[in-house]
């Protein structure tokens, strides 16, 4: 549990979150919890429904509030989900504006701009608020990209998690980007290091972790080890992520694709695993395939960490996350020829990557520290909360 250092008199930091999952930006925005309850204040979470999340937060110090929020997606631009929208709106606003009442912020910190309607309610209030954006799709339409920026108007600070993001809002809407302080997220690593294994004897074991969705390209990696298994390359996958809940389909989509190419000794589904440590410490390859922008490459930073290679998709935030590091790899998106090709590659060079992990893990550390980033999110609240 987080100790603040000192306690801000009626001072309280409100951080209204859409999910309460466990997922790359769920845990950064932990670690903004953290930051922020170090620095002082009472930190108040609102969600829209249970889950892990919640005892993360409340072991952190923070306190929970379950509230509807409505959350921007695509199926809003059609008649269902903009009726659905609307009504979680409604309800969003008065059980917003009634916890609003009763904390009396000093900000509200958004920690997505898929939520727009806790800015709004901010600005009806007169509180200050802060939206940490961690999007950046920059092949969404114009028109889409403009409905999730315009929101940010409201806010009177603005945090991205990379300059992609930043870049993706400006071709929106040029004040935004130029409003916007990018902040790297904070990525713990592990608290123990397996050391890679020095020797490739036996099957290479690669292994993927996130969403399980088609934009993450995850039918891409089974295609790519059913390539190397045809070139007599033996390989090992390891599935550690769920899906949203809707796309099951998905799911058993892959799970035929494993069976007709006969991997199903290959290929393990582990589903969603609350630490990925252990699974990435017994691993010898993380991949990150994803077919879209990535407004960064948290796993991709998290293999780094933990003294893997890493071979990712040459794309968007992915791009900049992989950037500097001796063992990390980009391919071309969706191909899945090139990812093969790069994981034979990986193994022809074994012997060279496994001696340049630890500098690259080092160097993780420093570029993506956790006691940075929270002293960061903590110095902007400051500056932008309410005296």
């Amino acid at each position: 549990m987080t100790t603040p250092s000192r306690r801000r008199q009626n001072a309280t930091v409100l951080v209204a979150h859409p999910s309460a999952e466990l997922y790359g930006s769920d845990r950064v925005m932990l670690e903004s919890v953290s930051g922020l309850i170090d620095d002082g204040w009472e930190v108040v979470v609102t969600v829209p429904t249970d889950g892990p999340l919640l005892s993360e937060l409340r072991n952190r110090g923070a306190r929970v509030e379950i509230c509807p929020s409505p959350v921007l997606r695509k199926n809003v631009l059609r008649p269902a989900g903009m009726l659905r929208f609307l009504r979680t709106t409604a309800a969003g606003a008065r059980q917003g504006s009634a916890l609003l009442r009763r904390e009396r912020p000093a900000l509200v910190y958004v920690n997505t701009i898929t939520i727009p309607l806790w800015a709004g309610l901010a600005r009806i209030h007169g509180t200050p608020a802060l939206t940490h954006v961690h999007e950046g799709e920059a092949s969404a339409s114009r028109l889409m990209r403009r409905i999730l920026a315009l929101p940010l108007f409201l806010s009177s600070a603005l945090v991205a998690n990379s300059r992609f993001s930043v870049g993706v809002l400006e071709t929106s809407f040029h004040r935004l980007g130029q409003r916007t302080e990018v902040v790297y997220n904070a990525v713990p690593g592990p608290s123990e290091h397996s050391p890679v294994r020095r020797d490739l004897t036996g099957a290479m074991r690669v292994t993927y972790v996130g969403r399980l969705s088609p934009r993450k390209g995850v039918d891409v990696a089974i295609d790519a080890l059913a390539e190397l298994r045809s070139r007599g390359v033996e390989v090992e996958l390891d599935l550690v992520g769920s899906v949203f809940p809707g796309y099951e389909w998905y799911e058993s989509e892959l799970r035929e694709q494993v069976t007709a190419a006969d991997l199903d000794s290959r290929v393990t589904f582990h589903g969603f695993v609350p630490s990925v440590w252990e699974l990435v410490g017994s691993s010898d390859v993380v991949v990150v395939p994803s077919r879209v922008d990535e407004p960064f490459g948290n796993t991709a930073v998290e293999a780094i960490l933990a003294g893997r290679p890493v071979i990712a998709s040459a794309t968007s935030g992915l791009l900049e996350a992989t950037a500097g590091y001796q063992t990390a790899t980009t391919v071309a998106p969706g191909s899945a020829g090139a990812l093969a090709d790069a994981l034979e590659e990986t193994i022809d060079a074994w012997a060279e990557r496994a001696d340049a992990m630890w500098e690259d893990t080092r160097a993780a550390q420093a570029r993506h520290s956790v006691a940075t980033y929270r002293r960061r999110i903590a110095d902007i609240v400051r500056r932008h909360a309410a005296r």
